[in-house]
């Protein structure tokens, strides 16, 4: 009785201390054991693990891609825009050892502060040397790459590898939003008036290119009518003359019918002319019609 009641408590104590000797590393993380603060191993393959019971501690790290987001901030580029970037930062631990000389028991809170730092200032530099045209442009790609390039070599000292930067958001200042609207406004309502101008100013050119037209037009017609009409009347007096030349008892007969057709007109013409008047020779007797009425 005696020895099972000494032997059960060494027996418990001995499975505390080989419990407490034996850990386990996940594969998604990797360990350190810390002997009073020093380290002392490292593990980095998944399995189980041996250390000093009381003596020595583990203390475990995310192996995984981790993400960060970094809090808004202000930048002016060349153009004096200013400008309100969102973003964030893939990171990795790839030194446990140097990132617990860096960051000590503060862990990853302590180094995401530090990383947070790092980034923003590479973020001011980055994007402070470009104008805010090129960072809401297609750009933006090689921009971030310059960011990430830029802030490796000093988290390097956290014992961190940056992955990757991304720009989440690039936005105006609320304070700005205002005013900027204001004067995109302002910029398309002066092209807009630009191009009325431009339109009237090609509707007038349009419409003096189609007044003198006309007019050239008007002007070539009226001339060919002129000669056309000039030619007509040569030709008619022509054939008067040739008419005239062959047969003048003739020629002097149509022209008293011609002047009876225009005196006579209507159903109530009156004319007073003395009996022995010569202009109705041809309506007295044949004999007279060799004589001209006068026109």
């Amino acid at each position: 009785m005696r020895k099972t009641t000494f032997i059960l408590p060494v027996l418990v104590v001995a499975a505390v201390v080989a419990l407490s000797s034996i850990f386990i590393v996940d594969e998604r993380e990797r360990a350190l054991v810390l002997q009073f603060g020093r380290v002392v191993a490292v593990k980095e393959e998944p399995g189980l693990a041996f250390k000093i019971p009381l003596i020595q501690e583990v203390v475990r790290y995310d192996d995984r891609i981790l993400s960060r987001d970094i809090e808004p901030l202000e930048v002016t580029p060349l153009d004096d825009r200013r400008l309100v970037v969102d973003a964030f930062a893939r990171y990795r631990i790839n030194d446990v050892t140097r990132f617990r000389q860096a960051v000590g028991v503060g862990g990853i809170a302590t180094a995401e502060t530090r990383l947070d730092s790092i980034l923003r200032a590479e973020t001011r530099e980055v994007l402070g040397s470009v104008s805010s045209n090129d960072i809401l442009s297609s750009d933006r790609a090689a921009l971030m790459l310059r960011i990430r390039n830029g802030a490796i070599a000093e988290a390097q000292a956290l014992g961190v590898d940056i992955i990757d930067v991304r720009l989440k958001s690039t936005d105006l200042p609320s304070q700005n939003l205002a005013a900027t609207f204001d004067r995109m406004r302002a910029e398309r309502e002066r092209e807009a008036t630009d191009e009325r101008a431009r339109g009237n100013e090609a509707a007038q050119r349009v419409r003096a290119l189609a007044d003198r037209t006309v007019v050239e037009l008007v002007s070539e017609a009226q001339k060919e009518a002129e000669i056309i009409r000039g030619e007509a009347d040569a030709l008619r007096n022509q054939i008067y003359a040739e008419a005239f030349g062959r047969d003048q008892d003739f020629f002097e007969f149509y022209r008293s019918l011609t002047a009876y057709s225009r005196a006579l007109k209507g159903s109530n013409s009156s004319m007073v002319l003395s009996p022995d008047s010569e202009f109705f020779n041809y309506l007295k007797s044949p004999a007279g019609a060799s004589q001209a009425p006068a026109n």
